[in-house]
């Protein structure tokens, strides 16, 4: 009686598979750690005079702007962020965070960019980026409290559009409250627990960009490999995927049914 060969996981599975389960099993420790050698605050909010980009961003926001309102003209077809990030789908189930992706993890969507090729200019200058898109939240939407995995990195959101009354659209961010003002850029440490609102009738798009928690040189080095391993766990390489596909399927035809 003959039987079939076991098949063995990949030495890339393997690998993929160790570093989920090393974050998994040491993760309060090393998020102790990596705080005692930041370079910059551990606190909610995050000074940004170790960024120098910021004041480039801020400088740029209405050019920014007048990109987005190009995107915003077919905001209907923006995948949700549950279409991209099925695990996002415990923080908001209806389809009211989208999502105008420029870069991911490695992943730069080129499409995306010549669509918006100044805020993409601005972007590329930006020293180790991991993560930028245009994040909208449509009228009404909230988001649960949730959290950041990895305090290796820093957030900001550039306020692009902010409805008015502004105190309604709002996000809380450990025990600070974060109102965005159209032109600035707050950062802050997204591994505390943050919740946002938008208690209007507006659509309220920040600028997301994730960045390297800035550290000691030798760290810093480490930190930049860890993120780069990072992009080989199922979460991330499964979300880059769905954005390439949702680029391509879009450029295409003009729509975009869903990344699949």
């Amino acid at each position: 009686m003959s039987t079939l060969p076991v098949s063995r996981p990949s030495a890339l599975r393997r690998l993929r598979d160790g570093i989920v389960r090393f974050v998994r099993g040491r993760g309060d420790a090393l998020e102790r750690w990596l705080a005692s050698k930041s370079l910059v605050e551990t606190s909610e909010i995050i000074s940004p005079a170790a960024f120098p980009w910021v004041a480039e961003l801020e400088a740029n926001w209405r050019t920014i702007r007048a990109e987005l309102v190009g995107v915003l003209g077919d905001r209907a077809a923006l995948p949700a962020m549950q279409d991209i990030s099925p695990l996002q789908g415990g923080i908001v189930q209806e389809r009211v965070w989208k999502v105008f992706a420029f870069h991911a993890y490695g992943v730069r969507c080129d499409e995306n960019c010549r669509r918006c090729p100044e805020t993409a200019g601005l972007l590329d200058a930006i020293p180790d980026l991991e993560v930028a898109f245009f994040s909208v939240l449509e009228p009404g939407a909230h988001l649960s409290a949730h959290r950041g995995a990895y305090k290796g990195l820093v957030r900001a959101h550039l306020g692009v559009m902010v409805p008015e009354p502004r105190a309604q659209v709002r996000m809380q961010v450990g025990q600070q409250t974060v109102v965005w003002e159209e032109g600035r850029c707050v950062l802050f440490d997204d591994t505390y627990r943050h919740e946002v609102w938008n208690d209007t009738d507006g659509v309220r798009v920040v600028l997301l960009i994730d960045v390297p928690r800035p550290f000691p040189p030798l760290l810093a080095r480490i930190n930049r490999t860890g993120l780069r391993l990072a992009r080989l766990t199922p979460f991330v390489a499964d979300a880059t995927r769905k954005l390439r596909a949702w680029e391509a399927a879009y450029y295409k035809t003009g729509t975009a049914a869903g990344p699949g």
